[in-house]
């Protein structure tokens, strides 16, 4: 049975954050492996959780992609459309950083105008 972090699928958690870097970058599997030094068919059977990966793979792809190596297992929710961690060392930060990757992806043009406008304080 595969292994997991709270419920999560290992094999399937790599899987998935393997395609959506891929995704961020535009390119495809072909490219992927150019870049890597791996097979195509390789990249292929890892985004279907056909195979998994060793230490050596996870370092060719996360030069390849031009992410860091466990970003690879971080669920989806804690990563922001850029591949970016949305964890914040103080609350409110995480908080402020979550609901700007949402306006951003959801309000796109009238949130670009208003995201750098500050609020005045009241005295």
């Amino acid at each position: 049975m595969d292994e997991t972090i709270d419920g999560i699928y290992v094999r399937n958690l790599f899987a998935k954050n393997l395609k959506r870097f891929r995704d961020l970058l535009k390119i495809s599997q072909l490219d992927l492996a150019n870049a890597s030094g791996l097979a195509h068919n390789f990249i292929n059977d890892i985004e279907n959780e056909k195979k998994f990966v060793s230490d050596e793979t996870i370092a060719k792809l996360s030069k390849a992609l031009k992410v860091e190596p466990y970003k690879f297992f971080l669920p989806h929710v804690k990563l922001n459309t850029q591949g970016e961690d949305i964890i914040a060392e103080d609350f409110s930060d995480a908080i402020g950083l979550i609901i700007k990757e949402y306006c951003s992806t959801y309000f796109k043009d009238s949130y670009k105008n208003e995201a750098d406008k500050d609020i005045p304080k009241e005295e």
